[in-house]
């Protein structure tokens, strides 16, 4: 066995590992896009918990084997990368689409959401969501609003009564 047959059994079984570590990932045109480009893409990403890779389509279909939809094995052509994370699908669809609509160098070719297939056309929907997070704070704050209005009209007899004894000791 060669060494070039051993590095591609190593980078085979990584992306394997990759693959099978996160469950959200987009297939991008990895074409025409400068170094200091790709650095910037990828240290934006890294500060969002998401990583970005270069991939060989031969050796990531390998590392995928049978566990891929065979609708997206269609996308492996041409220059590819992988943008992927296992925590937040939406902020990873953000960040690429921030990076894509401010340079206009990079495509989505399709990905998987969290075991969904996810077509180029549907990307920026993706994008537009509303993340995990937000929901919750949203959620959190219907729950208080109620209770805080409620606080509010249960004081304001009481102000105003005060208000009252302020102003007849001032008259007096």
């Amino acid at each position: 066995m060669n060494i070039n047959r051993e590095n591609k059994v190593k980078q085979v079984l990584e992306l394997a590992k990759v693959f099978q570590q996160n469950s959200t990932f987009y297939l991008i045109d990895y074409e025409k896009i400068s170094v200091t480009k790709s650095m910037e893409l990828r240290s934006q990403l890294r500060e969002n918990d998401c990583s970005l890779k270069v991939i060989k389509n031969r050796l990531a279909l390998r590392a995928l084997k049978d566990e891929l939809p065979i609708e997206l094995k269609q996308y492996f052509q041409g220059p590819t990368a992988i943008a992927f994370t296992d925590k937040n699908p939406i902020v990873l669809a953000r960040v690429l689409k921030d990076f894509i609509v401010q340079n206009k160098i990079l495509k989505v070719k399709a990905g998987l959401v969290e075991g969904e297939l996810l077509s180029e056309g549907q990307f920026p929907e993706i994008a537009k969501l509303i993340s995990r997070d937000d929901l919750l704070a949203k959620l959190g704050y219907m729950i208080v609003y109620p209770l805080t209005q409620l606080l509010k009209t249960w004081q304001a007899p009481f102000n105003s009564f005060g208000s009252m004894l302020s102003q007849l000791k001032s008259k007096k």
